[in-house]
C-alpha cells in the first residue's frame, strides 16, 4: 500500500517486456540497476521516474527487435534522440529541449554502470550529445497583489479552507518545492525561531530557512483548529492532511493549487512553482542578495563554477523580514522590473534553473 503522498498509479514497468526468465535481456538488466539505486539510499521517486523513463526506451528497442544491452549501439540510441525529437504529445507539441534531456540522461547513467559492472564490454552512450538547452526564464511571475489575491481565494470559513490557505501561505513565504511541502511534519516548524527545518530535501539535504509571521498565524490556526479533524488514530506527523487523513500526493497537491490560480482570475497560470518563481523574483526585486535566495531555495549552485558561502539562520531571517512581498505589504509588476534584474547573470541562471525545476515537476507528474 502506497506511503501518505506517494502516487497510487501503477507503474508500466509491471509487465515484463522482451524474453521471459532471460536474466541478460535490457528489462532484467534495468531490474538490477534499479536495484542498486537503491542500494545506494536514491529516493523511492527518483528510481521509480528513472524506471518508468527506462521503460520507454526498453518498449522502443523491443519494437525493434533489441531485447540485450549488448545489441545496443551508439547509432541506436541517436536514432532514439531523433525518436523523441519528432515525437509529439496529446496537444500536438513538441518535446522540449529540457524533456527530452530528462529522458536522455537515466539511459547514459544505465549504461555507464552496466559497463563498470562489465555486463557490457564497451559504453555507447559514452559520448552522446544531449540536446542544447534553451536559456529559458519562467513564463509566469505574479505582483504582489496577484499574489494576495490567490492567497484570499480559499474559503477560510471551512476546515479545507483553513487548510488550503495555510499551504498556500507557506508555499509563498518559503518558497519550498510541492515534494517539501508535501513532507512537511509539524514538528518542522519552529514558531518561536520563526523557522522550518526541510528534511531531505532535493538531492537529500536538509536545511533551515525562515518563514513570515502570517505564515505561522494560518499554520497555527490549521494545526490547532483543523489537523485533528484530518488526523487518523495512527498519525505519522504529517503536516498538512487530506479529509481522508493522507498526506497529499503530488498530483493532488498540484491540482488544488492550479484550481485556486484559476479561481483568483489573474490570466496567469501555474501551480505550487508559480509561488517559489514569485518568493525569488520579487525578494530580488526588494533588494535581497542572491546569496540568501539560493539559500532560501535550497540550490547547491548557480552553476558549475559558482559556490557560496554558508548563510547562517539569523541572517537569512532579517533578509526575509525585510524583502519578503508579503511582509512589505507592496504591490509589484514584474514585467516593469524583470530587464533590471536580469542585467546580472548570477540572477538570469537562477531563474532558469527554477523554470527548470518547473518542467521537471510537469515531467514527474
Amino acid at each position: 500500500m502506497p506511503k501518505k503522498g506517494e502516487s497510487k498509479k501503477l507503474r508500466v514497468s509491471e509487465q515484463i517486456i522482451g524474453p521471459l526468465g532471460d536474466p541478460g535481456s535490457l528489462y532484467f538488466q534495468m531490474k538490477q540497476f534499479l536495484q542498486y539505486q537503491r542500494e545506494r539510499s536514491y529516493s523511492e521517486r527518483t528510481v521509480g521516474n528513472r524506471e518508468d523513463l527506462l521503460i520507454a526506451f526498453i518498449r522502443w528497442c523491443d519494437e525493434r527487435g533489441l531485447t540485450r544491452p549488448q545489441e545496443i549501439t551508439r547509432p541506436i540510441l541517436e536514432r532514439y534522440q531523433r525518436h523523441l525529437f519528432l515525437y509529439r504529445k496529446a496537444d500536438g507539441e513538441a518535446l522540449s529541449a529540457r524533456s527530452q534531456t530528462v529522458r536522455i540522461t537515466p539511459i547514459r547513467v544505465w549504461f555507464k554502470w552496466l559497463t563498470k559492472s562489465n555486463r557490457i564490454l564497451y559504453n555507447p552512450a559514452s559520448d552522446l550529445d544531449l540536446p542544447r538547452m534553451e536559456q529559458r526564464l519562467p513564463k509566469h511571475i505574479l505582483s504582489g497583489d496577484e499574489a494576495e489575491r490567490i492567497l484570499n481565494v480559499p474559503d477560510t470559513q471551512t476546515s479545507t479552507g483553513i487548510r488550503d490557505r495555510a499551504m498556500l501561505e507557506t508555499l509563498y513565504s518559503t518558497g519550498m518545492r510541492r515534494m517539501e511541502l508535501i513532507g512537511l511534519s509539524w514538528s518542522a516548524i519552529d514558531y518561536e525561531r520563526g523557522t522550518v527545518m526541510i528534511r531531505q530535501g532535493k538531492g537529500k539535504k536538509d536545511r533551515m530557512i525562515p518563514i513570515g509571521e502570517r505564515a505561522l498565524a494560518w499554520i497555527s490556526k490549521y494545526r490547532d483548529d483543523v489537523r485533528p479533524q484530518f488526523a487518523m488514530a495512527q498519525d505519522d506527523g504529517t503536516l498538512f492532511l487530506t479529509q481522508q487523513g493522507e498526506g497529499f500526493s503530488p498530483n493532488r497537491l498540484t491540482q488544488l493549487v492550479r484550481e485556486h490560480i484559476e479561481k483568483a482570475n489573474i490570466g496567469k497560470r501555474g501551480s505550487c512553482h508559480l509561488f517559489r518563481h514569485t518568493m525569488a523574483t520579487l525578494m530580488l526585486e526588494n533588494g535581497a542578495d542572491i546569496r540568501f535566495i539560493q539559500a532560501m531555495l535550497g540550490h547547491v549552485s548557480l552553476n558549475t563554477t559558482q559556490i557560496y558561502t554558508q548563510v547562517s539562520i539569523r541572517a537569512l531571517k532579517e533578509i526575509h523580514t525585510a524583502t519578503h512581498p508579503a511582509r512589505l505589504q507592496r504591490q509589484h509588476s514584474a514585467s516593469e522590473t524583470m530587464a533590471e534584474i536580469l542585467s546580472d547573470d548570477p540572477v538570469t541562471a537562477l531563474l532558469t534553473a527554477l523554470d527548470a525545476e518547473a518542467d521537471e515537476e510537469r515531467d514527474q507528474a
